[in-house]
């Protein structure tokens, strides 16, 4: 007997306009890829090439060895943030392959709306924190996978 997978993702009509999105995108078997600095300078540059493709912008994004947090906003009733990400995956997964990477994305990824009251900071630091509750630094600021396309963190906390 085959089992119907259950459906988790809201209408894609969500995911497009003035939307702010949290996103977690994981590597399949939570293998460790990103402590490779070409890996993460390569997609960071995939991740700019989307946000531009898909009109949005970028406040936060954090590689932890085997996930990657973003925090994306449309700029416009345009946007389309699931498609960004999607095209993300896609084009990363290809150069992952490409580049004779044995690893690949998870299926889907997590994601979070916001709502027009939650407080952008506090995600923010929450997820520049998960480096620190990893054990992996003491301190987000010294973390060197962390970053903002289109804001300097610094002015934002």
């Amino acid at each position: 007997m085959k089992f119907k997978e259950k459906k988790h993702r809201l209408n894609l009509n969500h995911y497009c306009g003035h939307i702010r999105i949290s996103f977690t995108l994981c590597i399949k078997d939570r293998k460790e890829i990103f402590t490779n600095e070409e890996v993460i300078v390569a997609f960071l540059e995939i991740l700019r090439e989307s946000i531009k493709k898909f009109d949005c912008k970028n406040w936060v994004y954090l590689f932890m060895p085997d996930h990657l947090h973003l925090i994306l906003e449309g700029n416009s009733e345009k946007s389309d943030l699931w498609r960004a990400v999607v095209y993300f995956k896609q084009k990363t997964g290809y150069w992952l392959s490409k580049n004779n990477y044995k690893v690949s994305w998870q299926k889907d990824f997590y994601d979070h709306i916001f709502r027009k009251d939650e407080d952008l900071k506090k995600h923010i630091r929450y997820i520049l924190e998960n480096p620190v509750r990893k054990g992996l630094t003491d301190d987000w600021r010294k973390y060197k996978f962390k970053g903002a396309i289109d804001y300097d963190l610094s002015d934002i906390l």
